[in-house]
């Protein structure tokens, strides 16, 4: 017998039952998309993204300017 592709029932079931303490009759009146939500999932800031990062390395480089250097702030 093959099993189907979908949702971790139990795996969900112990999140929301023994994790979040919901009784039996509150995890399934729950939306899979409310329990998610009530397990922590989407509320992390988001990845940064590629522009970000670059923008952040042309604000702070890894090697000093030649300002720095000529300042004596680098060694």
């Amino acid at each position: 017998m093959r099993a189907r592709a979908g949702f971790d029932w139990p795996a969900l079931m112990r999140a929301g039952i023994q994790g979040l303490g919901l009784r039996p009759a509150e995890f399934w009146a729950l939306t899979p998309a409310e329990l998610l939500l009530m397990l922590g999932e989407g509320t992390g800031a988001a990845p940064m993204r590629r522009d970000t990062l670059d923008a952040l390395l042309a604000r702070f480089p890894d090697q000093p300017t030649e300002k720095e250097r000529a300042d004596g702030r680098h060694e």
